[in-house]
C-alpha cells in the first residue's frame, strides 16, 4: 500500500479498537449477576463499579509505557490485562471458582486500566498521523467507543440460543479486544513515515473531506445500531443484524481503498501529466507545535489590552445592566471576579501540571466534566439496576442499545465545532455547555415520571450528552492546556471519574438500600440472604434529583468556563484564518 493509504488504515484501526474496547459500558448488564453471585450488597456493587472508573487514575502508566515500549506492545498489554481480568470474573460469576471481594475488586480495577490503555493508543495513532486534523480523527474514533455495548449485546443476543447468562458478557469482553487488536495490528505496524504525516495545506483539506464521509458512514452505523436492535430478539435475526454491523466496520476500508487505487493511477497511467507543485510550509506547527515561540506569537499570543479592545470592557458590558447603582456594582464585582480574574488570554499555551491545578480555567472545567458527563456514566453504570427496579429486566438489552447509540451520535456531534470552523464562530467550550443541557433534563424527567418512556427518553439524553464531552474532552484540554501536554493534563482531568463514580454510586446506593428497608404501595423489598432487591418508583427517584441539581451546578461552571476564553478563541480563529489566507496565497 502506498504510504497516504497506510495513514488512512491507521483511522480503521482505531476505529475497530474503540468499538470493541469500551468494555464499561456494559457493566449493567451483568452486574446483577455479580451481584447474586458474590452475595453482596448494592453499595459493594457500587464499589465494584467504582473499582473499574479507578482504573483511570492510572491511565498515566500508558503513556509511561510508551516512552519506553512501541505501540504494538501497549496495545498488547491493554488486551492481556482485559482478558485476565474479565476472564476471571467470569470464572466467579460462573460459580467454577470463589475469590474474596477484593481480589474482584481489583480486577475490576484492572479492568479500568486496561481500556485506558486502548484509549491512550488511539489518542497517540490520531494525533501522530493526523497533526492538523486531530480533532476531527480523535471524534470520529473516540465516538466509535460509544457503540461499544451495542455491538455486545447484539453480540450476545445472537447467541442467546447457546446461552442465556448475562455472564456472556463478561467472556465477551475478556476475548473480543483480544481479537481485535490482533485484526488492527498490521496497519499499526506499518504506519507512514513521519515526512508524510508533515502534510501540505491543500492536502489537509482533502483530509478533512474524507473525515466528513467517515463521519456520515459513522452517523448511518450509530442509527443501524439504535433501530434494529429492539428487532434483535430472535438468536437467528440478531446474527444477521450483526453480520450487518460487522459490515457497516469493514466499509471504512473503502477510504484507504480508493487512496490506493487513485495514487496507483496516478503513478501508472497518467504520470507523465502528473504536474510537480512546490510544497506549501506546513500548518502542523500553528496547529500542536507550541514550543515555536517566534511561530505562537504572531498567530495566537494576544494581550489582555487586545481582547478588550475587540468589543466592550468589562466596565462598558456592565452598563448594560443598570437597574440600580448597588446592583450594577454587585454585578461588575462579581463579572470581574469570575469572568475576568486570571482567565486565559492564549490558546495552546503549554502547562505543566503545576501550573495547570494553579488555573481557575482548569477548575471550572474540572467541575463541568465532574458534574455533568462523569453523572452519565454512573447512570449507565446503574442502568441494570434501574431496569430492574421498575420490573424492565426483558428491556434492558434494549435500553444499554439506545445509551450506546445515544452516547455515539453524541461522540460524533463533537466533530461539528471542527466542520463549521471558519463558518460559524463558536468556541468549543460553547459547544460545551449546549452538549451539557440535555443531562439535567433527562434525570429531571425520570425523577418525576420513572415509566418505561421517561426512562428511554432519559437515557437517551444522557447518553448524547455525556458522549459528546467524552469525545470533546481531548480537544479541549489540548487547546486549553496545550498539546504537548495533553497526555498528563488529560489523566489529571479524568481522575474525576473515578472520584464521581464513587460519589454519585455511593449516593445512589444508600438510597437503594434505605428504600429497599421500606414497605409500602408502590416499593417492595425482596431479601435474599445478605442482598436486598427494590422494587418501585421510589428506588432511584431521590438520586436523579440529587444528579439532576449536579449536572446543574456542572451546567452553571461550563457556561462560566465559556465566558472566560471566548475571547482566546475569538482571536486565535482570527489569526488562524489570516495565517491560512496567506498560505493560500503563498500557494
Amino acid at each position: 500500500m502506498t504510504d497516504q493509504s497506510r495513514k488512512w488504515m491507521i483511522v480503521v484501526a482505531t476505529v475497530w479498537i474503540q468499538a470493541f474496547t469500551g468494555t464499561n459500558f456494559d457493566f449493567s448488564a451483568y452486574s446483577s449477576a455479580l451481584k447474586a453471585a458474590m452475595g453482596i450488597s448494592q453499595v459493594q456493587l457500587n464499589y465494584l463499579a467504582t473499582a473499574s472508573d479507578l482504573g483511570k487514575l492510572f491511565g498515566w502508566s500508558s503513556g509511561l509505557a510508551l516512552l519506553y515500549l512501541p505501540l504494538p506492545a501497549v496495545l498488547f498489554i491493554a488486551a492481556v490485562a482485559g482478558l485476565v481480568s474479565y476472564s476471571v470474573q467470569w470464572l466467579v460469576v460462573t460459580s467454577y471458582i470463589s475469590l474474596p471481594y477484593i481480589a474482584v475488586f481489583l480486577l475490576s480495577l484492572l479492568a479500568g486500566c486496561s481500556i485506558c490503555w486502548f484509549n491512550t493508543v488511539c489518542f497517540v495513532l490520531c494525533i501522530r498521523n493526523f497533526p492538523i486534523n486531530r480533532s476531527i480523527a480523535l471524534s470520529l474514533s473516540i465516538s466509535f467507543n460509544g457503540v461499544s455495548a451495542a455491538l455486545y449485546s447484539l453480540i450476545v443476543s445472537s447467541l442467546s440460543s447457546i446461552t442465556t447468562s448475562s455472564a456472556i458478557y463478561l467472556l465477551l469482553n475478556a476475548v473480543v479486544p483480544l481479537i481485535v487488536s490482533v485484526a488492527a495490528l498490521p496497519p499499526i505496524l506499518r504506519q507512514p513515515p513521519e515526512n508524510i504525516i508533515q502534510l501540505p495545506f491543500n492536502n489537509a483539506s482533502y483530509d478533512t473531506q474524507r473525515f466528513l464521509i467517515l463521519h456520515i458512514l459513522a452517523f448511518f452505523t450509530g442509527l443501524y445500531l439504535l433501530f434494529l436492535n429492539s428487532v434483535s430478539t430472535d438468536s437467528s435475526i440478531a446474527s444477521v443484524i450483526l453480520a450487518g454491523a460487522i459490515f457497516l466496520l469493514i466499509l471504512p476500508l473503502a477510504v484507504p481503498g480508493l487512496i490506493f487505487a487513485r495514487e496507483w493511477a496516478q503513478r501508472t497511467i497518467y504520470s507523465s501529466f502528473r504536474l510537480d507543485v512546490p510544497d506549501t510550509p506546513p500548518l502542523q506547527s500553528f496547529i500542536i507545535n507550541n514550543n515555536n515561540d517566534e511561530l505562537n506569537k504572531p498567530l495566537i499570543a494576544v494581550s489582555s489590552e487586545q481582547i478588550e479592545g475587540n468589543g466592550h470592557s468589562a466596565q462598558e458590558k456592565t452598563e448594560f445592566f443598570r437597574p440600580k447603582a448597588w446592583l450594577t456594582e454587585v454585578w461588575s464585582w462579581c463579572f470581574n471576579m469570575v469572568i475576568e480574574k486570571k482567565k486565559l488570554v492564549v490558546l495552546g499555551e503549554e502547562h505543566s501540571a503545576r501550573n495547570l491545578i494553579a488555573r481557575p480555567d482548569f477548575w471550572f472545567y474540572y467541575i463541568a466534566y465532574f458534574c455533568g458527563a462523569t453523572v452519565g456514566l454512573v447512570y449507565s453504570n446503574n442502568l441494570g439496576q434501574i431496569a430492574e427496579s421498575l420490573n424492565l429486566d426483558s428491556d434492558l438489552t434494549m435500553i444499554l442499545a439506545v445509551y450506546s447509540a445515544c452516547s455515539f451520535f453524541g461522540r460524533l456531534l463533537s466533530a461539528v465545532p471542527d466542520f463549521l470552523r471558519g463558518k460559524v464562530k463558536f468556541a468549543r467550550t460553547g459547544w460545551m455547555v449546549l452538549a451539557l443541557l440535555p443531562t439535567p433534563v433527562g434525570l429531571f424527567l425520570l425523577a418525576k415520571l420513572g415509566s418505561k418512556e421517561a426512562l428511554y427518553a432519559g437515557t437517551a439524553l444522557i447518553g448524547l450528552s455525556s458522549g459528546f464531552i467524552f469525545a470533546a474532552a481531548v480537544s479541549v484540554t489540548s487547546e486549553l492546556f496545550g498539546a504537548n501536554s495533553i497526555g498528563v493534563n488529560h489523566n489529571i482531568l479524568i481522575t474525576n471519574i473515578p472520584l464521581g463514580s464513587l460519589l454519585y454510586g455511593q449516593i445512589a446506593a444508600l438510597v437503594y438500600d434505605s428504600n429497599g428497608t421500606s414497605y409500602g404501595l408502590r416499593r417492595i423489598a425482596l431479601f435474599h440472604d445478605s442482598m436486598i432487591v427494590c422494587m418501585g418508583t421510589d428506588c432511584y427517584a431521590m438520586t436523579f434529583l440529587i444528579w439532576g441539581s449536579v449536572a446543574c451546578v456542572g451546567l452553571l461552571c461550563s457556561i462560566i468556563l465559556f465566558l472566560r476564553t471566548r475571547s482566546a478563541y475569538a482571536e486565535a480563529e482570527r489569526r488562524r484564518q489570516a495565517f491560512l489566507d496567506f498560505a493560500i496565497f503563498e500557494d
